[in-house]
């Protein structure tokens, strides 16, 4: 009769490798999706969408920490 390790690291060298490898190939699935790549593209463009002006308050004289800084 085996003992409780063989029968883990036989189970683990089979199945679990055999899951392991099937979520891989499920997880380059869905980053290569079809309808994917416009959602990558936006997301990688984020910095630039205020190319002509900062994307800050509306206040320009600066925080409210630097304000009490200056009184």
């Amino acid at each position: 009769m085996m003992d409780t390790y063989s029968v883990l690291r036989q189970f683990a060298d089979s199945w679990v490798l055999l899951a392991m490898f099937i979520f891989f190939l499920g997880v380059v699935v869905w980053a290569f999706r079809p309808g994917g790549r416009k959602v990558h593209h936006d997301t990688a463009n984020i910095p630039f969408r205020h190319e002509d002006k900062p994307a800050g308050d509306r206040d320009t004289s600066g925080s409210s920490a630097q304000r009490e800084l200056r009184q």
